[in-house]
């Protein structure tokens, strides 16, 4: 029995020891491995709509904390690096362009406990691009349509009798309608259904409608029916959040200066709005109108690039690339052709969209419009000319500057305007020119019927 006894002992401790040293194994084997990838999650779509996005790496081990300098993105684009327990992200700081491949390559990654590293990497592609856009006049009335950049897969989303404009956020259409004189805001979903009125401070009439790069809100300009009341509203700025369409807008007026804005942009990735009031004080501020910063006085805000915290503003005595968070400041350098220089709108990694009227060798403008994409550098491309026949009427860029719009009335002198707030030819078009495509030679993708891509941030010829 002693015997039976020692033996079965003797046999259960050799198990568990043969248990202890295949565990020991398992665990040595995880170990030298290095971490493995068990999950990952990016949504390409937003990633082409917006900065921001994040691809998020779920490893099978926590991992030793991951340097900028680990990460390669292919094709490059401005990134930054976190770390969290098994979690890795990268979060792309500008939009991407569409229809491209990205391959995210991170060397050396290892575990908190483990030396062994390991090179994890992934390669996601982003869709083709799909815009809205507002025509005028068709049989059912104005109509927005969404559609891809071939223009083939239109299809109509909202139609009514008299739509202003509109702006397209990352859920909802935000529709700008006039009776008579007055205006009114319609939101709808993103297929044009569930259509809801949105509160306004009062009966009057709308401008300057703007949607932010994320969060679903969006701002506006209100002036009362009848400005000349005592106490009424002229040109205020508001705010609403189309999380819940039901709320009164809440007013962004700062204290001690003019409350009638004359221009007004949100500033992306922030709470902020940049302003400009009508006696030209440029002012940085919160949704509520608190903390503001004063950037002196303006004639003009062109625009604030998408990722980034530059501004291009028109003072006085020039044109100068405004550093919203530190208010440092330089001069835009020109752009390196004959001719005088119109708009100007930044795109992302320093380049700007810019308007250039040329002129004769005795200095007369010809007439003619041209669009060219100039470095920080000031080396400007051409990338659409319109003739002395055509009016150029507004230029919008795609998020991550892939792409440029030109809006177009042909043939102007016989192209007669509408009787609209924002008035326009009877026939516009809009042009859409890559920029930047394999090859490096930009060239147009499509011409459009319509207006108010919804690329664009503000409304045509509102300055």
């Amino acid at each position: 029995m002693r015997r039976r006894l020692r033996a079965y002992l003797l046999g259960f401790g050799a198990v568990i020891a043969a248990l202890a040293i295949v565990g020991g194994l398992a665990a040595a084997v995880s170990v030298a491995v290095g971490p493995r990838v068990t999950n990952v999650h990016v949504d390409p779509a937003a990633a082409i709509a917006a900065s921001g996005a994040r691809l998020i790496i779920t490893t099978s081990q926590s991992l030793a904390e991951v340097d900028a300098d680990q990460v390669t993105v292919t094709p490059a684009t401005p990134f930054q690096v976190d770390t969290a327990g098994r979690t890795l992200g990268i979060r792309f700081t500008v939009p991407l362009d569409d229809s491209t491949e990205y391959t995210v390559s991170i060397a050396g990654v290892t575990g908190v406990s483990g030396d062994v590293a390991t090179t994890i990497t992934e390669t996601f592609t982003t869709p083709a691009s799909e815009i809205f856009l507002l025509q005028r006049g068709t049989a059912e009335g104005d109509t927005i349509f969404r559609t891809d950049l071939t223009g083939e897969q239109a299809v109509a989303v909202f139609a009514a009798d008299h739509i202003e404009d509109f702006r397209a956020t990352a859920e909802h259409l935000v529709v700008w309608i006039d009776d008579a004189g007055t205006s009114s805001l319609i939101v709808t979903d993103l297929d044009g259904n569930d259509p809801q009125e949105l509160p306004l401070p009062a009966e009057g009439y709308l401008s300057g409608l703007q949607s932010a790069d994320r969060g679903e809100q969006i701002g506006y300009l209100f002036t009362d029916a009848d400005p000349s009341v005592e106490g009424a509203l002229e040109s205020a700025l508001f705010t609403t959040s189309l999380n819940d369409p039901a709320a009164e807008p809440t007013r962004v007026a700062v204290a001690g200066v003019d409350e009638r804005i004359a221009q007004w942009s949100f500033v992306p990735d922030t709470d902020s709005i940049l302003l400009m009031t009508f006696d030209g004080a440029l002012m940085l501020t919160q949704a509520d109108g608190a903390d503001p910063t004063a950037f002196g006085s303006a004639l003009a805000i062109d625009g604030i690039a998408a990722g980034t915290s530059e501004a291009i503003i028109e003072r006085l005595d020039g044109i100068y690339v405004l550093d919203l968070a530190t208010g440092d400041e330089s001069v835009l350098v020109p752009a390196d052709t004959e001719g005088l220089e119109g708009a100007v709108l930044p795109i992302p990694g320093g380049e700007t969209v810019r308007t250039l009227y040329p002129v004769t060798a005795e200095g007369y403008p010809t007439g003619a419009t041209e669009v060219a994409v100039v470095t920080a550098e000031g080396t400007a491309t051409v990338v659409y000319s319109a003739p002395a026949t055509d009016a150029l009427l507004q230029t919008c860029v795609s998020p991550s500057g892939q792409y440029v719009a030109v809006l177009v009335a042909p043939g102007v002198a016989d192209n007669p305007y509408d009787g609209y707030q924002l008035p326009l030819p009877e026939t516009v078009e809009t042009h859409i020119i890559e920029v930047s495509p394999e090859g490096g030679v930009a060239q147009e993708v499509v011409a459009l019927t319509g207006f108010a891509i919804s690329w664009c941030q503000t409304s045509v010829a509102w300055r």
